[in-house]
């Protein structure tokens, strides 16, 4: 059986870039730690299946393994994250292929866009990191039209409604939890969203592997970066001294929480800060997690006792996670923004766009779905 001639340094890369352990790595190969161990050393060969098979679960290209050294695998976007002070400098292999897939997306979006004769977004740029927080959260209500905050419903409404408005400004809004499987989680710990700036096809990501509360107020930081044109992935750390994110997390805590009238009903006395919650709450219908962070901002919490309270909620969330959920066509349908869910499928079943691109820019909606992909988002 032929052997494949493969830079055997290129496995333990591979691997060790997959963030898989040893024991996980060899059981999904199908061998031992000890024959997978043997291969990285170079004492034992593998046939080109076995390497194929290797490539595929360590999620690199096939031709990888046979490159001298591992290639640069940058942030292609500004990386405005920060690790005691300093900046996250060694992506996982989720966030590269997430971040590519996005790119991908955007650049199918702009042509399609330019080519139905389609102007730039205004939206994109519209101020710079030199503006107040306050003049940028007044435009992005009075473009969004909406008020100070909702007067009834549900936070998860909110969410639902602030997404719909983005969507209709021509910002693209995407977010999902993993890269297509629970085996390849998109790390909290890792980033919480980014915004992709792009005059015609900007897009913000969310982070749907953190807790439910934070993605509201992420939602809001990374539309603030498509608002002052400036790209970057963050981990939403209220620690930041970068002058992006910080305007960024001033707007987002002001859009979603409005410190003149939290001030007046923050109560001091409280034995437990945590009982101001669920009236502040119902009165502002976001999460508690922005509730959380709006007072730390103003200094009416710590940042340990803020700290305790996320870990504590990010906590429960996972613990909650159930197996149950919705069809794959509705997950899909809530992950990828629904203009661009439109365009593609309108394209393909138009003849204007191969059914096989049309898939892989949708995430693995199999060509012979279309329709049924179709059916659901009302086309």
């Amino acid at each position: 059986m032929a052997k494949a001639n493969i830079n055997t340094q290129m496995l333990t890369w591979a691997r060790e870039r997959s963030g898989i352990p040893v024991p996980e790595f060899a059981h999904k190969c199908g061998v031992s730690e000890e024959k997978l161990l043997a291969w990285e050393a170079g004492e034992q060969p593998l046939t080109f299946r076995q390497a194929m098979q290797f490539a595929e679960k360590a999620y690199v290209p096939f031709g990888y393994l046979f490159l001298t050294e591992p290639p640069e695998e940058g942030l292609p976007i500004p990386d405005l994250r920060t690790l005691e002070g300093q900046g996250v400098t060694r992506p996982s292999a989720e966030l590269l292929d997430l971040i590519k897939l996005m790119l991908q997306r955007q650049e199918w979006y702009r042509d399609y866009l330019k080519q139905h004769f389609a102007k730039p977004n205004l939206h994109v740029g519209r101020f710079s990191a030199n503006h107040s927080f306050d003049e940028i959260v007044a435009d992005m209500r009075s473009q969004l039209g909406v008020g100070d905050h909702p007067k009834r419903g549900k936070w998860d409404d909110y969410y639902r409604d602030l997404t719909q408005r983005i969507e209709a400004l021509g910002i693209l809004v995407m977010h999902q939890g993993d890269m297509g499987h629970y085996t390849r989680p998109l790390r909290v710990e890792e980033f919480r969203g980014f915004a992709i700036v792009d005059d015609y096809a900007p897009i913000i990501f969310v982070n749907h592997g953190d807790a439910l509360g934070a993605r509201l107020f992420t939602l809001i930081h990374e539309l603030c970066h498509i608002w002052i044109g400036q790209s970057g992935i963050s981990d939403g750390n209220a620690n930041t001294h970068r002058q992006q994110e910080v305007l960024c997390n001033a707007v987002a805590a002001e859009f979603l929480v409005p410190e003149r009238e939290f001030s007046s009903l923050w109560q001091h006395d409280f034995a437990h800060w945590q009982d101001n919650l669920p009236p502040l709450e119902a009165h502002f219908h976001v999460s508690t997690w922005a509730l959380a962070r709006r007072a730390l901002t103003l200094n009416f919490i710590s940042q340990g006792q803020y700290s305790r309270y996320i870990a504590d909620q990010q906590a429960k969330y996972e613990a909650n996670q159930g197996s149950g959920g919705p069809t794959y066509y509705k997950a899909k349908k809530a992950q990828i923004s629904q203009r661009f869910s439109k365009a593609v499928v309108s394209e393909a079943l138009s003849g204007q766009l191969m059914l096989r691109e049309a898939s892989n820019l949708l995430g693995g909606v199999k060509p012979n779905k279309m329709e049924r992909f179709a059916k659901e988002l009302g086309i």
